[in-house]
């Protein structure tokens, strides 16, 4: 029998430890101090940012806490953020089998991806995703806090609103199935700014007003505004968890990083 195909991790040790007693206990202490919403309905999508965990795990942990419901439920997670090392357009999803991280290989949705693999924007490309964070960091959240599940990994580059929005709509799925956007908010403004901008940011994407949403505030843009389209057509509600940058949580004020933390929710029918 042929060994797994893995992209192996890439910023272990770096954004979060290497070894596996440390990140587990790392991520379990994070998880233990989030506010959990405890008999909350799970969320059908997540926003959470992507960067250290020392900076911007608190709130990353403030989304992946109100998963704590349906350990057991999701089945698979997609998975989409910025591809800072794409050098061609749309939307790259990987040829391996699984994503290897130091608490085990994350097993990939082969048929998911082969779903979507016939949209123009979509192409089979491992090159972004071998270097890439803002898709790695969230897996051991999701290892420790859902157990097992199959992962459909996307690397967003310069993909239109509605391409994101059709990706989606193919594998949005039933309770079965998370979708999780990986962004941080803005960069490297003073404290007083960054808190100004980001607060902006945070209503634009309460409003589901994609269009409001750029580069300058959130990396991420081009996956939430997909995920803010096709979530306004089916009516989800949307709930902030968290809202602050480095100078709050690890770092100086002179030069911060924003981090947001959302959760969308599917309307439940009335006595279900």
């Amino acid at each position: 029998m042929s060994a797994l195909r893995t992209r192996p991790p890439a910023v272990a040790g770096q954004f979060y430890p290497g070894s596996v007693r440390a990140l587990r206990a790392e991520v379990e202490a994070l998880l233990a101090a989030a506010d959990g919403a405890q008999g909350a309905a799970p969320p059908k999508a997540l926003i959470v940012p992507h960067a250290g965990y020392v900076y911007s795990g608190p709130v990353a942990a403030a989304a992946y806490a109100r998963l704590r419901a349906a350990r057991g439920r999701i089945e698979r997670v997609v998975l989409l953020g910025p591809a800072h090392y794409a050098e061609r357009p749309g939307i790259a999803a990987p040829s391996v089998e699984a994503f290897e991280t130091p608490l085990g290989p994350v097993p990939l949705d082969r048929d998911a991806i082969a779903a979507i693999a016939e949209l123009p924007e979509v192409a089979i490309d491992d090159a972004p995703h071998a270097p890439e964070h803002s898709l790695e960091v969230h897996l051991p959240f999701l290892q420790v806090a859902l157990g097992p599940f199959r992962l459909v990994p996307l690397a967003v580059a310069s993909a239109s609103a509605g391409a994101v929005a059709r990706v989606l709509e193919r594998l949005w799925g039933g309770p079965e199935t998370l979708i999780v956007v990986s962004s941080d908010l803005s960069h490297y403004h003073g404290f007083a700014e960054a808190k100004r901008l980001d607060a902006l940011t945070a209503e634009a994407i309460e409003r589901f007003e994609g269009a409001a949403l750029s580069g300058e505030v959130a990396c991420g843009y081009r996956a939430i505004r997909g995920l803010l389209l096709e979530g306004k057509a089916r009516g989800l509600t949307i709930e902030r968890l968290d809202l602050r940058n480095s100078g709050e949580t690890a770092g100086p004020r002179h030069e911060v990083v924003g981090y947001g933390a959302w959760a969308l929710y599917e309307q439940r029918e009335s006595g279900s």
